[in-house]
Order: structure tokens, then C-alpha cells, then sequence
């Protein structure tokens, strides 16, 4: 998963370094940090209001789709007291989950939580809501999950002894190079394949200990082989070993080696451990316009689109250029990821609805078409097993190689 890139990743990887964290906090005020029971649920047309009568660890939400729910996890929370409904809220309910609660806001139209925050004493969380139109909704059900965290109080804790915590901080990666390229003719197609996540971001866990950043590596060299074998493609990997790129960085290796296509492995997470299945995300709209403003007010544009500089031309010649390579590349970008999902269906697991879209930073290439393709859910026993094993990453590697060689054929014959 990523950070700005898996919807989901990094956002995984906070949330647990944010429940030790709480779980911390509890221990130096000597008191539990969540034992909070909903005593109120406050819907209003723009925000949702929850009470508890003692703070709670962490809080997460994410929006789901047919029908259009609005999901609240709370860690170290209990279910309460009923809440009126009112505002895009049709019905409330709530149950208990894990180590905490799940409340589930049934939806009349389209909303979207768009921020959250705990009160100074942990003890009310209030969530921003906007309702959107069924496009904007469908884009945030993909883009997966906000976490919150309530504030820290280590005052009690002052006036007994004096703490301190060190957590330290990765240095900052040096400078990448460009990787080994893996076949001999110039004339044939480069794919660049990046395993997600490495050295000190490991990605998601398993329960097994299994890490997302080891499976990422294992899977992405078995596409390398598969596609080096078939010798119609060159190929090169972001990285051979443990280590971390920065995600701008993976995909701009990809566009200095002249890439025709870019593919970002990863392995998905969810809490049900009965999620399962390979999905293939693409660049959102709003993701695209946002990149696309951001490349057109660069000062120095020589390097925006690989071949054509852009600093000869005026602001508004370097917009439509930009625009028209990006649109251009967002549609080879989807149709392959329709391509590979369908090519993998028989040989993995593949979700009904695999093609998704998303603000992920690692696809945010102009001029590359650019796909993130969860392999399956590291959360799943037998998914897990699957990315774990030789023979399912072959079967992985034989679905890529499948759409690659098809991806390529059409677009040759469109030429």
C-alpha cells in the first residue's frame, strides 16, 4: 500500500504506530486512554457530532457504496445510547467490532466525511460532512479511510516523574539511480515495475508476520521474469532490494528510462480478514486536474513532458499541452487496467469491480500510463498464502504478461 500513494498504506501504518502511541498516553496518566462508551450521536446536515463518557483511542471512517453508507471504526470504544437521525442520515446503527465499535450511518444522498477532529479532552468527535454528487461519492469509497487521533495529555503524568520518548527518524534516501534494464532491443517497449513500499516502510503486516514490502519485491520480480522470458518487452525494476524511493521518485525513474508503461505493486489490507481479491487503480480526475495546474505553474518546464520542452511556449500553449498528454495517457492508463483485470481473472482472485480510481501520488506521471496494482489482500489467509508462494506469483506474473502483450499489440496496430 502507499501514503500518497495506497489510499491505504500509510494510512495503515499510522494508525498503528498511532494506537501505541495511545496506548502510551493511557500508561503515563496512569489511567485507561479508552474505555468510552457512545452517550450521544448529534446529525446534523453538516456534521456528525459523537459523545462518549470517557475518551477512546483512535477513530477511523471511510464511505462504502450500494447502498451509500458512511462507516465510523472506533478502537477502545463500546456501543451506546440510540442517536436521531437527521440531515443526509437515514438510519443509525452500531455494533461492537474487535476492540471497539463500528457505527454505520445509512445515507438518503450522497456525503462524504471531509475532516474529523477529537475535542481537547478526547471525549466528542466531530466529522465535517459535505454531501457530493454519485461520481465524487464512488471516487471516495475508493480512496479508502481518514484516521483521527484525539490530543495527548502527559500533565498528570509531569507532576509525578519526567518522561521521554525518541523515536527515531529515517534519513532521508539518497539520491536514486537508474536500474538495470533487462533486454537488449531498443525497439522494444520499456515497462517499469515498482514494488511498493521497502526498507524502513514496510507496508502492510499480515498475522502470519508476513510484510507487505517483501511480497511487493518477491511478486515484482516474478513479472520481470515473465516478461523478460517472453521477449517482447524490456524491463526494469525501481528497486532489486530492500530499500525505500521516495514515490515521486519511482515514477520519475520511469519516465527518465523512457517507459511505455509503469506498474506499482503492492498487496491490499482490510479489518474483515474475509477481504479478498486483486484490484487495479488509475489517477482520479481531480487528482489529474490538481497535477496538471501544479505542472503548468512550474517555472522550469523543460522536463514536464519527456521530448517536448515547454519552456519555449506561453502559459496557455503549456497548459493544453499538458492537458492533452495527460488526457491521452489517463486512457491508455485505464484501458489497461480494465485489460489486466480481466487477464488475471482465472489465475487470481480478482475483485467485481477491480478498476478503481484514486489521488495516489506513484501515478501522477504526465506522460506515462500508470497503474497500482493491489495483487491481492495480505489480510487474507489465503490470499497471503497466495502472494507467499512461488506458484501464485507466477500465475500474478502470467495475468501481467497477458495484458502487457495485448496492451502492446493493439496499441501497435492502432499506429
Amino acid at each position: 500500500m502507499l501514503l500518497g500513494w495506497t489510499p491505504a498504506s500509510p494510512a495503515r501504518h499510522i494508525a498503528r504506530v498511532s494506537f501505541f502511541l495511545a496506548l502510551l498516553a493511557g500508561w503515563l496518566t496512569g489511567a485507561p486512554s479508552w474505555a468510552g462508551t457512545i452517550r450521544d450521536i448529534d446529525v446534523q446536515s453538516n456534521r456528525i457530532v459523537v459523545q462518549f463518557d470517557e475518551r477512546v483511542a483512535q477513530a477511523s471512517s471511510f464511505v462504502l457504496a450500494g447502498p451509500n453508507r458512511i462507516a465510523l471504526d472506533l478502537i477502545g470504544a463500546r456501543p451506546g445510547v440510540r442517536a436521531d437521525v437527521g440531515g443526509p442520515v437515514q438510519a443509525v446503527r452500531q455494533a461492537v467490532r474487535g476492540e471497539g465499535a463500528r457505527v454505520v450511518f445509512d445515507l438518503t444522498r450522497p456525503a462524504i466525511v471531509t475532516s474529523g477532529r477529537f475535542s481537547a479532552d478526547g471525549t466528542a468527535l466531530t466529522l465535517e460532512l459535505r454531501t457530493v454528487d454519485d461520481a465524487r461519492f464512488a471516487r471516495a469509497a475508493a480512496e479508502g479511510r481518514m484516521s483521527f487521533l484525539p490530543p495527548f495529555s502527559f500533565a498528570r503524568a509531569a507532576t509525578r516523574h519526567s518522561y521521554s520518548v525518541s523515536v527515531p527518524v529515517p534519513p532521508r534516501p539518497a539520491a536514486y539511480k537508474l536500474p538495470r534494464i533487462y533486454g537488449d532491443d531498443d525497439d522494444r517497449p520499456l515497462v517499469v515495475i515498482d514494488a511498493g513500499h521497502g526498507g524502513h516502510d514496510p507496508g502492510a503486516i499480515s498475522s502470519e508476520g508476513l510484510q507487505e514490502k517483501d511480497l511487493t519485491l518477491k511478486v515484482a520480480k516474478a513479472i520481470r521474469d515473465e516478461l523478460a522470458g517472453s521477449g517482447r518487452v524490456r524491463v526494469a525494476l525501481t528497486r532489486e532490494d530492500d530499500r525505500y524511493l521516495l514515490h515521486r521518485d519511482r515514477f520519475e525513474i520511469a519516465r527518465k528510462l523512457g517507459a511505455a508503461l509503469f506498474i506499482s505493486v503492492h498487496c491490499d489490507a482490510a479489518h474483515s480478514p474475509d477481504a479478498t481479491g486483486a484490484s487495479v487503480y488509475t489517477l482520479s480526475e481531480i487528482a489529474s486536474d490538481k497535477e496538471a495546474a501544479r505542472l503548468a505553474a512550474r517555472e522550469n518546464k523543460s522536463d514536464i513532458l519527456s521530448g517536448v520542452d515547454l519552456g519555449t511556449q506561453n502559459r496557455d500553449v503549456s497548459s493544453i499541452l499538458i492537458d492533452l498528454t495527460q488526457r491521452e495517457t489517463m486512457n491508455a492508463s485505464a484501458k489497461f487496467a480494465r485489460l489486466l483485470g480481466r487477464e488475471a481473472q482465472g489465475l487470481i482472485p480478482v475483485k467485481a469491480n477491480y478498476h478503481r480510481m484514486a489521488s495516489l501520488l506513484v501515478l501522477k506521471a504526465p506522460d506515462v500510463p500508470s497503474i497500482l496494482f493491489e495483487t491481492g489482500y495480505i489480510s487474507n489467509e489465503k490470499d497471503a498464502a497466495l502472494l507467499n508462494s512461488a506458484d501464485g506469483r507466477r500465475r500474478i506474473a502470467e495475468g501481467v504478461s497477458r495484458a502487457v502483450a495485448i496492451h502492446f499489440a493493439t496499441r501497435m496496430a492502432a499506429r
